[in-house]
Formats: structure tokens, C-alpha cells, sequence
């Protein structure tokens, strides 16, 4: 388990690289990450490469002990490419040109900057092709970022067409699979398709989801693009990408599949902050480890490792507010990290530049060139974490998260309250609060090695979903289905059957009506004999072979069935018709888990989250107090001891459901 940096030579005089270097490695830096924005650098005009400030920086960093993660240039196309090209430019769904000047100005469908691609990428690797002190690539930087993964020019156009083409043959089996005659919106041939432009009132909801789908998968064809290239040259290389906390343009699902292991940028208090609740003020200080958690959880792949790409080093230039982070903070989102299933944390950057958008962006060294607060952080757990070596992280638990239900959702939220992240993090909220140790997978994973499994708005369902959760269940699983499940079908119909369409056997149920609930309307419902609160949507159940568990207590729907709980062979399926508050929460994920017999801790603190990898179990206190933790008498501590205190991590090797936390 090591730390890393990101660094920008090109930033900084030739003359203090030599002192830049041997400070990083005298932090216990192994990876220095590189290049990523450098295209003008490395290409100054067409066809005239200078890749020898590079070398210099390759061979400082490898003469010094470490290793050099390259990235390829192409987030950031440069002006003479611009000026010979301005076709490679994004345009806005209004028609608004996406100008050079910034960064993420290109089109993953221009045909042009796809042949550039080849071609800079090209370049560089067999440059380095044989460089001992390259371990390996990051593809372009934050695909989609700043709204880029949608682009609505007309070589998406043209490239959405072959899309559909690919995918339905013809207007008539299109017409039919979306369902075209209402507002007379039939289509006589594929050729009068467009990516959806400005309408007065909302766009067909099939044509927004294939749309997406097809965005996604433009970028995915992309990223597989400079990854084979980076292959062909060197298969040793590791290729990997930086995604996004909660990022939702790309399949990450199907874009890992070209990757050696995903990774992230994680920027704990800005990204706290675009959540939608209050928060607590430690959260400015030090963010929330179940926002954190989730995102190491998602970009994580079942027995594989993740890296964080891009950690924050400090107080950074973007959020609405950036309170310097809490004393010892930068460490602690490194144990976060590790502890989650992280092999790597490369804190960015190494310097806060003094050029550009990013100047208020701090770094693990201020500009002049001195230690900021991050360093001694970064020094420090790059100590912490020398000695071990962990195997992958091995989750109790899954959550089932596909994005092509969180964009078919998207136009038919019905609610202002409704947020396909907020309802999932509701579920791992509470499975987190009690030490269950959770992966975050697609519908299609293997669930066999799973106890539990959390089915989050499975709301586009078919046969073959319906056959794999089933198989689940009969195999002795216990699977938690929430609201809005089985709702539409893989077009984004409704299917001819009530809701929970062909979920609906495997549940026992159907729906028999729903409602989405504004805030100053009493929601109440009741579960096992006590009375709960729950928000924003409401299903009433008819109950056909489940067993009837919850009930509605107010308003229109009082007395009807709420939450339903189905027998199968060895296993259960609990259907849950509505948005429980944390209360509720609580209690159906612990019945979940008592069912699994998965073992679980008393009800965590607000703020304070236990994490377990391999024998080693992480008690992370995200909270400006100091907490106490019961470990047995025979438990080593591996870093801290029984008291944590505000923003720090104790390490101890016993399992979290051993420990108590006061």
C-alpha cells in the first residue's frame, strides 16, 4: 500500500525538478503521475514532437526510486489543432459551440480528433515503449467532465444514427420498441434522426435513454481506442482511467472492461457539498465517509484493486465553500482509501500552480516550493501504510447500480425530491452504520458470492434480470428489492403486466398504485409492529404468496400493504414500496442481514464508519470528537490505539462486528 503524486514539470524551472524529485521520494512517494494536460508541450506544432523534457522528468523520478504513470494529452487539444480543425469542437444542445480556451473541448464522434488521437497517443508510447521507469497509463483525464460525455453536433448525429441502425434495423421495429405514435412521433426512415434538440416540452423518454446509452458508449469506444493503441506497444503497461465521484454519463461497468482497474478523483469536501441534505459542519472539514465509501465501493471490481487517481491534497478552487480540511484529514482519506480496497492514493498535485484556473487549487507543497499541510499528511501515511500488503476487499454485501436505470429515471422522476444516488446512498447508509462490508455491481454480476443483495430501483426489467435474481434466491440468497422496480422494459415502456413486470412471481406482489409525496404531507408507515417515517414515493401492494410486513398509516393509502417479505425455497425476497427515512432503513437492512447471517456491529455514530480488508478492520472517525473503541483483549492495533481522535483513523486486526465504538 503506497502513496503517490501528480506532477507538472512544465510548470517549474529545470533547476528545482532535482529538489521537487528527492522530496517526493523522501515522503515515500512510489508513483508520480504525469503529463496529462501536456499536449502543446510534447507537440508545439504539427508533426514536431519534444518529448525530451519528458525523458528528463522520467529518469529524475526513476533514478530517485520510483515510477512514472503517464497520461495521454488528448482532454486537452491544443490551439493549432483547434485552428486547423474547429470541427473536433462539442456543441451544446442549444447549438453553442464549445470553444478552445479551457479543457474537454473535443467530440468523441469527430472522426478528425479520433485519427489525432491515434496519432499523439501513438506517439508517445512508442516513445516510452521501452522506458523502465514507465509502470503504466492513464487514459485522457475525467471523461465527461463538465457536462462533455453529451455532445449534440452533427457527427453525433451521424454516429447516433449508425447507433440505432446497429440496434434496431429499421424505423419500424424502432417505432414499435419506443412506442412512436403518440404526439405523432413516428419516424419513416432511421435517416430523419437527430440527437435530441431544444423542444418546448419534454423529449420522448425511449429517445433520451438510447441517447445516453449511446453517448456512453462513444466514449467507451474512445477510451478502447488509446487503450488498444497503448497495448499494442507495450502489453506490460497497466492501463487505467480517473472517473468521478457519482458520476453518471459513463457505464463505469462497461468501460472497466478495457481497463486493468478503474480509478477516481476524490475530493472529499467539495463533493460532500453538492449532496442533498444539511450537513454537519465537520462534513466541510473533513467530507462523509459513506459518500467516500460509496465511490471506493463502485469503482472497485470484485477482487481486483483501485487507485485514487487524484486526492485532495488540501483546500481546493471548485466547491461553493473550501474551509482548510481538519487537522489530519488528508491522511485519513488515504487509510479511507486503503481501506475501502485502494492500492494506490496519488495525492494531486505535488505544487499549487501559480498559473491558470486551477491557482486556488492547493498541493501537497505550496507554490514557492515549501511543505503545505498535505505533505506531512501525505508523509505520514505513506508510514502508516509501508508495512502492508492486503488482499482485495471481500464484501458481505452488494448493491445492485446500473446506469441505464438511473437515465431512464432521470425524465420521469415525478418528484423534485428523487434522486437515484440519494435513494441508493439510503440503503448503504444503513448497511454502513452497522459494519456490513458492501460492493457496489452490475445487474449481471456474479451474486453467488454474495450473502445479501440490495436490488436499488431495478425500474427497466426483463426475462433475463428476472432469471438471475431468481436463480439467486432459489440458491439460498436473500435479496432486498426496493421501490420502482420492474416498472418499464428495456426500452423504456411500461410493461403490459403491472409493476413489478416480470419481477413480479419472484416478489409475490404487484403494485397496485403509486404516488410521489411532497415533504409537508405526513408519511408514515408501519413495519414488524412499529411505526416509521419515509419520503418522496409510495407504492401500495397487492400481496398474491409474500407475506404482508409493512403497512401504510397515512393518507390516502392507509392501511394498504407497504413492504411485502416472499419465501423462496431457502431464500427471501422483501419488496420495499416506498423510501424509508433512516429509522426504517435501519431495521430492513438488519432483518436483511439477520436473515444472511451476516454479522453486524451496534449502530455506528453519525460520521464514524468501521472498514474491513483482509484481517484488518478500520475505524475512521469523520467527527470533531474524539471516540472510544472495545476491541477483544487479544486484538493488536495496528495504527492508533483505543482512542481516535477527531479526523483519524485507528487500525486494529479483529473483525468489525468484534468491535464496539463509544
Amino acid at each position: 500500500m503506497t502513496i503517490g503524486t501528480c506532477y507538472f514539470p512544465e510548470h517549474w524551472p529545470r533547476e528545482r525538478w532535482e529538489t521537487d524529485v528527492k522530496e517526493m521520494a523522501d515522503a515515500g512517494i512510489e508513483y508520480v503521475r504525469m503529463a496529462e494536460f501536456s499536449w502543446a508541450e510534447l507537440e508545439p506544432e504539427r508533426g514536431e514532437f519534444d518529448f525530451a523534457w519528458l525523458d528528463d522528468a522520467v529518469e529524475l523520478i526513476g533514478e530517485h526510486g520510483m515510477q512514472a504513470v503517464l497520461c495521454t494529452p488528448t482532454a486537452t487539444p491544443p490551439k493549432w489543432l483547434v485552428d486547423e480543425h474547429p470541427d473536433i469542437r462539442q456543441e451544446a444542445q442549444d447549438g453553442t459551440v464549445k470553444d478552445w480556451g479551457s479543457r474537454r473541448h473535443y467530440c468523441f464522434n469527430s472522426p478528425t480528433y479520433r485519427e489525432e488521437t491515434a496519432r499523439i497517443v501513438t506517439a508517445m508510447a512508442e516513445h516510452f515503449a521501452d522506458d523502465p521507469h514507465v509502470a503504466g497509463w492513464q487514459t485522457d483525464n475525467e471523461y465527461g467532465c463538465h457536462g462533455t460525455a453529451h455532445c449534440f453536433c452533427e457527427d453525433c448525429s451521424a454516429a447516433f444514427r449508425d447507433w440505432l441502425r446497429e440496434r434496431y434495423g429499421d424505423a419500424e421495429t424502432l417505432n414499435e420498441r419506443w412506442g412512436t405514435s403518440f404526439w405523432s412521433q413516428r419516424y419513416d426512415s432511421l435517416d430523419q434522426l437527430e440527437v435530441p434538440q431544444p423542444t418546448p416540452y419534454n423529449h420522448h423518454p425511449s429517445h433520451l435513454l438510447d441517447y445516453n446509452r449511446f453517448s456512453s458508449d462513444s466514449v467507451i469506444e474512445y477510451n478502447r481506442l488509446q487503450a488498444d493503441l497503448l497495448r499494442d506497444v507495450n502489453d506490460e503497461w497497466f492501463v487505467t482511467h480517473n472517473f468521478m465521484s457519482e458520476y453518471g454519463g459513463v457505464d463505469v461497468n462497461e468501460m472497466r472492461e478495457d481497463l486493468d482497474f478503474a480509478g477516481w478523483d476524490s475530493y472529499p469536501t467539495g463533493h460532500v457539498q453538492e449532496a442533498d441534505r444539511d450537513l454537519r459542519d465537520a462534513e466541510f472539514r473533513v467530507g462523509n465517509p459513506d459518500q467516500l465509501g460509496l465511490n471506493h465501493d463502485l469503482y472497485r471490481a470484485p477482487d481486483a484493486p483501485h487507485w485514487i487517481m487524484e486526492q485532495q491534497p488540501g483546500d481546493v478552487n471548485w466547491p461553493p465553500h473550501s474551509p482548510q480540511p481538519g487537522e489530519g484529514a488528508m491522511r485519513l482519506w488515504a487509510h479511507w482509501a486503503v481501506a475501502h480496497g485502494a492500492d494506490e492514493v496519488l495525492y494531486f498535485r505535488w505544487r499549487r500552480c501559480r498559473e491558470g484556473q486551477e491557482q486556488y487549487h492547493a498541493g501537497l507543497r505550496k507554490h514557492d516550493g515549501s511543505a503545505d499541510r498535505g505533505y506531512r499528511d501525505a508523509d505520514a501515511a505513506a508510514d502508516d501504510l509501508d508495512d502492508l500488503d492486503l488482499d482485495p476487499v471481500e464484501a458481505d454485501v452488494a448493491i445492485l447500480h446500473d446506469f441505464e436505470n438511473m437515465w431512464a429515471l432521470g425524465p420521469d422522476r415525478h418528484s423534485p425530491d428523487f434522486s437515484y444516488w440519494a435513494h441508493l446512498k439510503t440503503y448503504y447508509r444503513a448497511l454502513r452504520a452497522r459494519g456490513a462490508t458492501v460492493s457496489i455491481v452490475s445487474q449481471s454480476a456474479d451474486l453467488d458470492r454474495f450473502d445479501a443483495v440490495v436490488g436499488n430501483t431495478l425500474y427497466l426489467a426483463d426475462e433475463s434480470l428476472a432469471a438471475h435474481l431468481d436463480d439467486y434466491v432459489t440458491g439460498g440468497g436473500d435479496l432486498l428489492l426496493t421501490m420502482r422496480a420492474g416498472v418499464k422494459d428495456r426500452a423504456n415502456q411500461l410493461h403490459e403486466e403491472l409493476t413489478p413486470g416480470p419481477l413480479a412471481n419472484l416478489v409475490g406482489a404487484r403494485v397496485d398504485q403509486h404516488e410521489s409525496v411532497p415533504e409537508q404531507i405526513e408519511t408514515r408507515a408501519t413495519y414488524d409492529g412499529e411505526t416509521y417515517d419515509y419520503r418522496t414515493w409510495a407504492e401500495w401492494l397487492d400481496a398474491d404468496a409474500a407475506a404482508v410486513v409493512g403497512r401504510h398509516e397515512t393518507g390516502t393509502a392507509a392501511g394498504e400493504a407497504a413492504i411485502t417479505r416472499n419465501e423462496v425455497d431457502d431464500g427471501s425476497v422483501t419488496y420495499v414500496g416506498l423510501w424509508p427515512e433512516a429509522d426504517l432503513a435501519d431495521r430492513l437492512v438488519t432483518d436483511l442481514l439477520g436473515r444472511a447471517d451476516v454479522p453486524t456491529t451496534d449502530r455506528l455514530p453519525e460520521g464514524v464508519r468501521l472498514a474491513e480488508r483482509d484481517g484488518l478492520t478500520w475505524v475512521g472517525n469523520f467527527t470533531e470528537g474524539a471516540v472510544g473503541v472495545d476491541a477483544p483483549a487479544d486484538a493488536e492495533f495496528v495504527v492508533g490505539d483505543e482512542t481516535v481522535p477527531s479526523f483519524d483513523v485507528s487500525v486494529v486486526a479483529a473483525p468489525a462486528h468484534e468491535l464496539t465504538v463509544e
